[in-house]
């Protein structure tokens, strides 16, 4: 049996290991990384900045602007979310008592603050 087979029909190669023929797949290191609010940031440039966009793509830095852009505003939404809870009085001991309406207040104090941080770092 042959090491190495190449399948015209899908384009793959394969190795032989053992009895199997298992394809030679390489992972790219190069694919982003970034989370739910860069995903949103780079929505935002492509159809508003477009030529903010294209610049941070040409100069290699638009996965790096992504990731900074996530990080900071998963972070602002955290401390929003923390002063909010203090602020209306959701505390542990609601929990306890009344679950339903813990998880109704912080499900909208949660909505709220990422509204709010959304406006001020991804759509800007």
């Amino acid at each position: 049996m042959k090491k190495h087979i190449y399948d015209e029909s899908n384009g793959l190669s394969y190795t032989l290991h053992g009895d199997y023929y298992l394809p030679d797949l390489a992972v790219n290191e190069g694919e982003p990384t970034y989370g739910k609010y860069g995903m949103l940031r780079k929505q935002f440039l492509k159809e508003h900045r477009p030529a903010r966009y294209q610049y941070l793509l040409m100069t290699g830095e638009l996965t790096a602007h992504l990731n900074r852009v996530d990080q900071e505003t998963r972070e602002q939404v955290e401390t929003l979310v923390k002063q909010i809870e203090e602020k209306q009085g959701v505390t542990e001991q609601l929990k306890m008592q009344d679950l339903m309406k813990w998880v109704g207040l912080i499900n909208n104090i949660k909505a709220c603050a990422e509204e709010i941080v959304l406006k001020e770092s991804v759509y800007m």
